[in-house]
Protein backbone atom coordinates (compact mmCIF):
# COMPACT_ATOMS: atom_id res chain seq x y z
CA UNK A 1 0.00 0.00 0.00
CA UNK A 2 1.27 2.94 -1.15
CA UNK A 3 1.22 6.19 1.55
CA UNK A 4 0.56 9.49 -0.05
CA UNK A 5 1.86 12.76 2.21
CA UNK A 6 -1.09 15.39 1.89
CA UNK A 7 -0.36 18.71 2.41
CA UNK A 8 -3.46 21.03 2.26
CA UNK A 9 -4.82 23.58 5.02
CA UNK A 10 -8.00 23.70 3.66
CA UNK A 11 -10.23 20.62 5.35
CA UNK A 12 -13.08 21.43 3.22
CA UNK A 13 -11.08 20.21 0.34
CA UNK A 14 -8.54 17.85 2.10
CA UNK A 15 -10.82 15.68 4.23
CA UNK A 16 -13.62 14.43 1.25
CA UNK A 17 -9.91 13.92 -1.22
CA UNK A 18 -8.35 11.51 1.53
CA UNK A 19 -11.15 10.09 1.93
CA UNK A 20 -11.27 9.35 -1.81
CA UNK A 21 -7.75 8.45 -1.82
CA UNK A 22 -7.91 5.33 1.25
CA UNK A 23 -10.93 4.09 -0.90
CA UNK A 24 -8.47 3.71 -3.81
CA UNK A 25 -5.85 1.96 -0.97
CA UNK A 26 -3.87 4.57 -0.37
CA UNK A 27 -2.79 4.88 2.68
CA UNK A 28 -3.10 9.02 3.35
CA UNK A 29 -1.31 11.18 5.84
CA UNK A 30 -2.78 14.55 6.24
CA UNK A 31 -0.85 17.98 7.23
CA UNK A 32 -1.79 21.42 7.20
CA UNK A 33 1.34 23.07 7.14
CA UNK A 34 4.43 22.98 5.27
CA UNK A 35 7.12 22.49 8.44
CA UNK A 36 4.66 19.73 9.73
CA UNK A 37 5.27 18.14 6.22
CA UNK A 38 8.92 18.33 6.18
CA UNK A 39 8.85 16.45 9.48
CA UNK A 40 5.70 14.29 8.32
CA UNK A 41 8.85 13.12 5.06
CA UNK A 42 11.59 13.37 7.71
CA UNK A 43 9.81 10.07 9.27
CA UNK A 44 10.01 8.63 6.10
CA UNK A 45 7.89 5.81 4.29
CA UNK A 46 6.68 8.35 2.06
CA UNK A 47 6.20 7.38 -1.54
CA UNK A 48 4.25 10.37 -3.15
CA UNK A 49 3.73 13.85 -1.43
CA UNK A 50 0.50 16.37 -2.84
CA UNK A 51 1.51 19.42 -1.64
CA UNK A 52 -0.86 22.53 -1.80
CA UNK A 53 1.24 25.70 -3.14
CA UNK A 54 -1.02 27.95 -0.40
CA UNK A 55 -0.42 27.11 2.72
CA UNK A 56 -0.42 29.60 5.84
CA UNK A 57 3.16 29.19 7.48
CA UNK A 58 5.80 28.05 5.14
CA UNK A 59 5.24 28.34 0.93
CA UNK A 60 4.47 25.58 -0.75
CA UNK A 61 7.34 26.23 -3.48
CA UNK A 62 9.77 26.70 -0.58
CA UNK A 63 8.21 22.86 0.75
CA UNK A 64 8.66 22.06 -2.37
CA UNK A 65 12.39 22.94 -2.92
CA UNK A 66 13.28 21.62 0.45
CA UNK A 67 12.25 18.16 -0.45
CA UNK A 68 13.77 18.14 -3.60
CA UNK A 69 17.02 18.72 -1.83
CA UNK A 70 16.45 16.21 1.52
CA UNK A 71 14.47 14.00 -0.77
CA UNK A 72 15.26 13.74 -4.32
CA UNK A 73 13.97 10.66 -5.11
CA UNK A 74 10.53 11.22 -3.82
CA UNK A 75 7.99 12.81 -6.05
CA UNK A 76 6.02 16.02 -5.64
CA UNK A 77 2.59 16.43 -7.29
CA UNK A 78 1.76 19.86 -6.86
CA UNK A 79 -1.58 21.45 -6.41
CA UNK A 80 -2.38 25.19 -7.38
CA UNK A 81 -5.24 27.28 -7.23
CA UNK A 82 -3.44 29.99 -9.12
CA UNK A 83 -3.81 28.63 -12.99
CA UNK A 84 -1.60 31.26 -14.32
CA UNK A 85 1.45 30.23 -16.58
CA UNK A 86 4.26 31.71 -14.06
CA UNK A 87 2.60 29.78 -11.23
CA UNK A 88 3.38 26.11 -12.90
CA UNK A 89 7.07 27.40 -14.21
CA UNK A 90 7.40 28.52 -10.43
CA UNK A 91 6.55 25.24 -9.26
CA UNK A 92 8.03 22.65 -11.82
CA UNK A 93 11.49 25.20 -11.14
CA UNK A 94 11.15 24.64 -7.91
CA UNK A 95 11.23 21.17 -8.86
CA UNK A 96 7.50 19.41 -8.73
CA UNK A 97 7.44 16.46 -10.67
CA UNK A 98 3.83 17.58 -11.93
CA UNK A 99 1.02 19.98 -11.14
CA UNK A 100 -2.57 20.29 -11.24
CA UNK A 101 -5.14 23.48 -10.81
CA UNK A 102 -8.43 23.82 -8.55
CA UNK A 103 -11.02 23.30 -9.42
CA UNK A 104 -9.34 19.73 -10.37
CA UNK A 105 -11.52 16.51 -11.49
CA UNK A 106 -10.62 13.08 -9.05
CA UNK A 107 -10.11 11.20 -11.89
CA UNK A 108 -7.50 13.16 -13.50
CA UNK A 109 -5.57 13.96 -9.83
CA UNK A 110 -5.73 9.59 -9.30
CA UNK A 111 -4.16 9.25 -12.64
CA UNK A 112 -1.30 11.77 -12.10
CA UNK A 113 -0.51 9.55 -8.84
CA UNK A 114 -0.52 6.48 -10.71
CA UNK A 115 1.50 7.38 -13.35
CA UNK A 116 4.00 9.04 -10.84
CA UNK A 117 3.94 5.82 -8.33
CA UNK A 118 4.62 3.69 -11.49
CA UNK A 119 7.65 5.40 -13.19
CA UNK A 120 10.60 3.29 -11.62
CA UNK A 121 13.48 5.31 -10.01
CA UNK A 122 15.95 6.20 -12.82
CA UNK A 123 19.28 4.24 -13.35
CA UNK A 124 22.28 5.60 -12.02
CA UNK A 125 24.62 7.75 -14.95
CA UNK A 126 27.95 7.35 -14.56
CA UNK A 127 29.03 8.83 -17.95
CA UNK A 128 30.31 12.21 -17.92
CA UNK A 129 29.40 14.19 -21.82
CA UNK A 130 31.46 17.07 -23.05
CA UNK A 131 30.58 18.94 -25.75
CA UNK A 132 31.56 22.42 -26.89
CA UNK A 133 32.98 23.39 -24.12
CA UNK A 134 30.12 22.03 -21.60
CA UNK A 135 30.95 18.84 -19.57
CA UNK A 136 27.99 17.30 -17.67
CA UNK A 137 28.17 14.88 -14.83
CA UNK A 138 24.73 12.78 -14.88
CA UNK A 139 25.89 11.13 -11.84
CA UNK A 140 26.83 13.95 -10.08
CA UNK A 141 24.21 15.85 -11.19
CA UNK A 142 26.83 18.80 -11.95
CA UNK A 143 27.56 20.55 -14.87
CA UNK A 144 30.55 23.11 -15.94
CA UNK A 145 30.98 25.72 -19.17
CA UNK A 146 34.90 26.54 -19.36
CA UNK A 147 35.61 24.88 -16.33
CA UNK A 148 32.86 27.85 -14.41
CA UNK A 149 30.52 25.25 -12.55
CA UNK A 150 26.87 26.03 -13.25
CA UNK A 151 24.27 26.15 -10.45
CA UNK A 152 20.79 24.82 -11.78
CA UNK A 153 17.60 23.90 -10.87
CA UNK A 154 16.26 20.46 -10.77
CA UNK A 155 14.67 20.71 -14.28
CA UNK A 156 17.57 22.86 -15.80
CA UNK A 157 19.65 20.53 -15.11
CA UNK A 158 17.94 17.40 -16.37
CA UNK A 159 16.98 19.80 -19.40
CA UNK A 160 21.06 20.93 -20.39
CA UNK A 161 21.56 16.80 -19.81
CA UNK A 162 19.31 15.94 -22.64
CA UNK A 163 20.28 18.59 -25.47
CA UNK A 164 24.06 17.64 -24.65
CA UNK A 165 23.29 14.07 -24.51
CA UNK A 166 22.01 14.10 -27.74
CA UNK A 167 24.57 17.48 -29.36
CA UNK A 168 24.18 17.82 -32.69
CA UNK A 169 20.71 16.28 -33.28
CA UNK A 170 17.61 18.53 -33.42
CA UNK A 171 15.20 17.38 -29.92
CA UNK A 172 11.28 18.03 -30.47
CA UNK A 173 9.72 19.76 -27.88
CA UNK A 174 7.05 17.16 -27.25
CA UNK A 175 10.17 14.75 -26.45
CA UNK A 176 11.57 17.30 -24.00
CA UNK A 177 8.11 17.75 -22.40
CA UNK A 178 7.71 14.13 -21.96
CA UNK A 179 10.99 13.17 -20.82
CA UNK A 180 12.15 15.83 -18.13
CA UNK A 181 8.45 16.75 -17.28
CA UNK A 182 6.04 14.23 -17.58
CA UNK A 183 5.59 11.13 -19.90
CA UNK A 184 1.69 11.73 -19.95
CA UNK A 185 2.53 15.74 -20.45
CA UNK A 186 0.37 17.50 -23.66
CA UNK A 187 -0.54 20.94 -23.94
CA UNK A 188 1.64 24.19 -23.81
CA UNK A 189 5.36 24.41 -23.93
CA UNK A 190 5.57 28.15 -22.40
CA UNK A 191 7.52 26.01 -19.63
CA UNK A 192 10.08 24.81 -22.17
CA UNK A 193 10.81 28.15 -23.44
CA UNK A 194 10.60 30.07 -19.98
CA UNK A 195 13.94 27.05 -19.13
CA UNK A 196 15.92 27.71 -22.38
CA UNK A 197 15.87 31.40 -21.35
CA UNK A 198 17.23 30.77 -17.71
CA UNK A 199 19.39 27.73 -18.98
CA UNK A 200 21.19 30.07 -21.83
CA UNK A 201 21.65 33.07 -19.57
CA UNK A 202 23.56 30.87 -17.38
CA UNK A 203 25.32 29.40 -20.02
CA UNK A 204 26.16 32.78 -20.81
CA UNK A 205 24.20 32.14 -24.20
CA UNK A 206 23.23 35.21 -27.03
CA UNK A 207 20.14 33.81 -27.94
CA UNK A 208 20.54 35.99 -31.40
CA UNK A 209 23.76 33.81 -32.04
CA UNK A 210 23.23 31.18 -30.02
CA UNK A 211 27.21 29.12 -29.46
CA UNK A 212 25.25 26.30 -27.36
CA UNK A 213 21.60 26.48 -27.58
CA UNK A 214 19.42 26.81 -30.89
CA UNK A 215 16.08 27.25 -31.46
CA UNK A 216 14.66 25.18 -34.22
CA UNK A 217 11.47 26.83 -35.40
CA UNK A 218 8.56 24.69 -35.13
CA UNK A 219 10.27 21.81 -34.07
CA UNK A 220 12.54 22.05 -30.90
CA UNK A 221 16.26 22.56 -29.48
CA UNK A 222 19.43 21.51 -30.63
CA UNK A 223 22.57 21.88 -28.50
CA UNK A 224 25.31 22.91 -31.09
CA UNK A 225 27.94 20.11 -30.74
CA UNK A 226 31.17 22.90 -31.49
Amino acid sequence: MARLLLVEDDDAIAEPLARALRREGYEVDHRRGGRDALRAAEEGGVDLVVLDLGLPDLDGVEVCRRLRRDHPDLPVLMVTARAEEVDAVVGLDAGADDYVTKPFRLAELQARIRARLRRPAPEPEVEVRERNGVRVDAAARRAWVDERELELTTKEFDLLDLLVKEAGRVVPRERIMREVWDEHWHGSTKTLDVHVSWLRRKLGDDPAAPRYVTTVRGVGFRFESG
